[in-house]
C-alpha cells in the first residue's frame, strides 16, 4: 500500500505556509492530506500558523498569544513570498475546515504546545472537528506528548502520534504504552530497522519533511504510512 501524500504546511515549497493558498494549492497539486499548525490567539482563536513568534512569517512582530484575532489578521502571513501572491492572512482553524469540507481531504493537526501549553486548546480544538464532523479524517500530532495525551482522553476514538526529532531508546515501546498509533519521526531517523521495530508494535510511521524524488522514493520502499513534504506535487509524482 502506497504512503499518503501530505502536504507540509500546505504547498509550502511554492506557496505562503499555513495560507489558504498554499492549502488550495496543494489540493489543486492532488495532495491526499494537509498538515498544518495550530495556536490560539489572545482572544482564544484558533489559528494556523507555525512559530509561537510572528516575525518570520508574517510583517509583525511579537509572540501568536499575545495578539487578537483582529490584529493578527491585520498581519500579511506571506512570509518570503512577500508580494508574489497579493496578501495572505493567518487562517483560522475554522476557515480550513470551511476550505476542505465535502473534499475527503485528510488533516494532520500539529498542536504547537511546546512553548506555550495554551489550555483548553485540545478542547478547542475538539470542539470544531466535532462541529464539522472530521473526527474519522484527522489526525493529531504534537511535539508534547501531554498535549496528545490530554486530546486523547477527550477523544480515544481518533488517531494521534507523538512528534519527535531525536533519537530516543525504544520509541515504538514507548508509543505502544501510551496507545497512539502512530510515530512521526523526522525521516533521516527511519530505516529497515525503524521500520521493524514499528511493525512489530503495530505502529503507523508518519515521517516529515520529504522533499527530493530520491528521500520519497527511499521511504515509500521502506512502508512509511505518510509521507509529509513541501512539495506534493513531486510526492505525487513519485508515488505513482
Amino acid at each position: 500500500m502506497k504512503p499518503l501524500n501530505i502536504a507540509h504546511r500546505g504547498f509550502s515549497g511554492r506557496y505562503p505556509e499555513n495560507t489558504l493558498l498554499a492549502f488550495e494549492k496543494a489540493i489543486e497539486a492532488g495532495c491526499d492530506g494537509v498538515e498544518l499548525d495550530v495556536h490560539l490567539s489572545a482572544d482564544g482563536e484558533l489559528v494556523i500558523i507555525h512559530d509561537e513568534l510572528l516575525d518570520r512569517t508574517t510583517n509583525g512582530t511579537g509572540f501568536v498569544k499575545d495578539k487578537s484575532l483582529r490584529e493578527l489578521r491585520e498581519l500579511d502571513a506571506s512570509g518570503s513570498f512577500c508580494g508574489q501572491y497579493g496578501v495572505n492572512r493567518i487562517p483560522t482553524l475554522t476557515e480550513y475546515f470551511d476550505l476542505i469540507r465535502g473534499s475527503g481531504i485528510l488533516t494532520n493537526i500539529e498542536l504547537k504546545t511546546s512553548v506555550f501549553t495554551y489550555p483548553g486548546i485540545e478542547e478547542k480544538t475538539l470542539a470544531l472537528i466535532d462541529q464539522y464532523d472530521l473526527r474519522a479524517c484527522t489526525v493529531i500530532s504534537s511535539f508534547n506528548h501531554y498535549s496528545v495525551l490530554r486530546m486523547q482522553a477527550l477523544a480515544p476514538d481518533m488517531i494521534y502520534g507523538f512528534l519527535e526529532e531525536s533519537r530516543l531508546i525504544d520509541i515504538h515501546g514507548y508509543a505502544e504504552s501510551h496507545h497512539v498509533q502512530a510515530v512521526h519521526p523526522e525521516f533521516h531517523m527511519v530505516d529497515e530497522a525503524f521500520m521493524k521495530e514499528a511493525f512489530k508494535h503495530g505502529l503507523a510511521v508518519n515521517v516529515w519533511t520529504v522533499n527530493t524524488e530520491e528521500d520519497i522514493q527511499e521511504m515509500a520502499d521502506l512502508g512509511v504510512g505518510m509521507i509529509i513534504g513541501n512539495y506534493p506535487d513531486i510526492c505525487r509524482k513519485v508515488l505513482s
